[in-house]
């Protein structure tokens, strides 16, 4: 048997993704600024794809960027916020939970000169908005937080922050990281009060190297790339019609029956952590969002437990797939007051609409069967 426990990581492509995305390869393949009709049909995936986003975010048509990916629209607006702002004020802040792709910029920008500000959880991961309100100045440009942590599942008080930075009537820009959260949770960003929003596609049975950023009409941004023109001056170069039109595919279904597909997977999620935390010296640090399970097995080293799973034939993450490869130790879970020894211990499984609960008995069959033999190597 076959499981695929690491979605958080990247998703299957769902068949219809797949199917127009050869289409537009193989047939409907031309420049979509050509002015011939090649080009028209090209265009008009995009404006496809385009309707189905407004739709879900209930947002304008031009308040859309497309690109290659979450780590791209992170940078953009970013980077993009603090180019754009700068002579009004160079405080910035963030989390110490973010992502590797907003806590790089974070570092980037620091070297340009920019103050950081980076605001702790508490033990479950989450902030509370009254440190982000103590830490705003006259000097405060741009605030940045993600939606769901990505190793733990923690859901941040977006809201309130948004309605902190509202109150304080100051000339600040508020980007949300929702890359783990869309597809999973709803994300409407008037309604989270959000300027800047940033997606992935392959998080939700999209392609790999498909994205976008949610820009708020009005919001200041700064391109990073610069060219032809295209998408408004705000991301030139020729657009990638069949990543785009795969996004607009996987948006479109992943949308179809969303209470429904989102219920099942915290179902899935929430019957595995159950089921896995009954065993000896199991313990989870998974936090709300309903697709994540953080899971610390004592006396076992995380590299060690996801190969032996991987031997038959379950795949999970030892934390963020983008930082998995190489040897750091995870600042959420340093956050949330782990000893290193629990850190080390400590895997990811992230569940999908295509799980169900026989996978879920299929491994916790394999994780009984093998943890004895692992913590006993592991003593030896």
């Amino acid at each position: 048997m076959e499981v695929y426990f690491d979605n958080s990581a990247t998703t299957r492509v769902y068949p219809e993704v797949a199917d127009i995305m050869v289409k537009v390869m193989t047939e409907d393949y031309g420049n979509p600024s050509s002015l011939h009709m090649m080009g028209v049909r090209a265009e008009n995936y995009i404006k496809e794809t385009t309707k189905e986003l407004t739709g879900v975010l209930k947002c304008r048509d031009d308040e859309i960027i497309y690109t290659s990916c979450g780590t791209e629209s992170n940078n953009l607006a970013i980077i993009g916020t603090a180019l754009a702002k700068r002579r009004k004020g160079k405080s910035i802040i963030t989390t110490s939970v973010e992502h590797a792709s907003v806590r790089a910029v974070m570092e980037f920008l620091e070297k340009e000169g920019f103050d950081i500000t980076y605001i702790d959880p508490d033990k479950n991961g989450k902030i509370d908005p009254k440190d982000v309100q103590n830490a705003i100045t006259d000097d405060t440009i741009l605030i940045s937080c993600m939606m769901i942590n990505n190793e733990i599942g923690a859901v941040q008080p977006v809201e309130e922050i948004s309605r902190i930075i509202k109150n304080s009537k100051k000339d600040i820009v508020f980007h949300v990281d929702a890359i783990q959260s869309f597809g999973k949770i709803p994300v409407i960003p008037a309604r989270i009060g959000a300027d800047l929003v940033s997606v992935s596609g392959h998080k939700i049975h999209g392609p790999k190297g498909s994205g976008f950023l949610y820009v708020k009409k009005g919001t200041l941004l700064r391109p990073l790339l610069y060219g032809g023109g295209q998408q408004r001056n705000m991301r030139s170069g020729t657009e990638n019609v069949p990543a785009i039109a795969g996004l607009g595919a996987a948006v479109k279904k992943t949308f179809e029956d969303f209470d429904a597909k989102t219920s099942h997977i915290r179902t899935v999620r929430d019957d595995f952590v159950k089921k896995v935390t009954s065993l000896t010296d199991v313990v989870s640090h998974s936090q709300d969002a309903p697709h994540i399970a953080s899971i610390g097995f004592t006396g076992v080293r995380a590299e060690v437990m996801l190969h032996a799973l991987e031997e038959r034939g379950i795949y999970i993450s030892s934390g963020s797939a983008c930082s998995s490869n190489k040897k750091s130790v995870s600042r959420t879970l340093q956050s949330i007051g782990l000893s290193d020894a629990e850190i080390e211990c400590t895997v990811r499984f992230s569940f999908g609409e295509e799980n169900t609960i026989d996978e879920v008995d299929y491994a916790i069959g394999v994780i009984l069967e093998i943890l004895p033999i692992l913590r006993h190597y592991t003593r030896g």
